[in-house]
């Protein structure tokens, strides 16, 4: 029993450790995509971020899983989520070109939040009174950092809100494909369809890439397929109760990059609705793991 008690324990150390460092990419990641935002359009930063990690991602699913990970028998899923990755990608640039880095990052945090009150009229699920408070919690958190109808409101942040509401469709039809579909297989796709539908919008926008620039979009390929990754296996290493709540830790490196990069200082009310955003999340994913238990 003792062994079993410090393997286990080993085991949350490195999926904490694996989700921090996962984070931390992901949060370089859309630093370097607020830079590209300001020379390229969205689409086209879309498609060239997965063009260019299109073959990473092979080359890890092939080392994980060998060719059985490029098969599936959910294409017409994956190709449903690739359309939610695109217009989740698109929005969130959409809102990086007028949002600090943390505002956009702590709005984006909201998808639990969605992804609950979606799960109800979606796949039917029942929704117990503590989780619908935490939901209203949560959407107070939004407002506090939007504030509709004050002077600091910007239309830009709607993009961003449209970002969490397609990323928590994006996860919940993940619940569609079932247990047996590999993490592997389901990588390659999420970067193989959008890449295919942003084909026609990012001819249509297409500037030609700068030669400085294109180690940006390399950099941009492989920090979020190595995020992706991390925080996948993360998951595999640990309960959702236990390393959910360092998803959060994104808010403190977007708020240091922002200020490194640009300047930034989080406004008082953009850490306020955060901390709230980030309470009520925290309590949706520890009390669904309570009831999975």
């Amino acid at each position: 029993m003792m062994g079993r008690t410090v393997i286990e324990a080993a085991r949350t150390r490195q999926a904490i450790l694996t989700i921090c460092a996962g984070v931390a990419f992901l949060a370089a990641n859309d630093a370097i995509a607020k830079l590209l935002v300001e020379r390229y359009d969205p689409f086209q930063i879309v498609f060239l971020r997965n063009l260019i990690a299109l073959p990473m991602v092979s080359a890890v699913v092939l080392y994980m899983i060998g060719m059985s990970g490029f098969v599936t028998s959910h294409l017409r899923i994956h190709a449903l989520r690739g359309i939610l990755m695109l217009a989740g990608g698109y929005t969130f640039f959409k809102g990086l070109e007028a949002l600090a880095l943390a505002e956009a990052t702590a709005l984006v945090f909201s998808a639990p939040i969605f992804i609950t009150a979606l799960s109800v009229p979606l796949l039917g699920e029942e929704v117990g009174w503590r989780r619908w408070i935490a939901v209203l919690v949560g959407f107070v958190g939004v407002l506090i950092i939007v504030q509709p109808g004050g002077a600091t409101f910007q239309l830009a942040s709607l993009y961003v809100i449209c970002t969490a509401v397609f990323y928590a469709l994006f996860m919940i039809s993940a619940r569609l494909l079932g247990q047996r579909e590999s993490m592997w297989t389901m990588m390659f796709f999420v970067m193989l369809f959008p890449m295919l539908y942003a084909v026609p919008f990012a001819v249509a926008v297409w500037i030609p890439v700068r030669a400085s620039d294109l180690s940006l979009f390399v950099v941009l390929a492989l920090f979020g397929a190595l995020g992706i990754t991390l925080i996948g296996q993360a998951f595999r290493f640990a309960p959702a109760a236990v390393v959910a709540p360092f998803d959060y830790t994104a808010l403190i490196w977007a708020s240091l990059f922002g200020w490194l990069i640009w300047r930034d200082t989080p406004e008082m009310w953009t850490l306020v609705g955060a901390s709230v955003i980030a309470f009520s999340g925290i309590f949706i994913v520890v009390r669904e793991s309570r009831q999975a238990t």
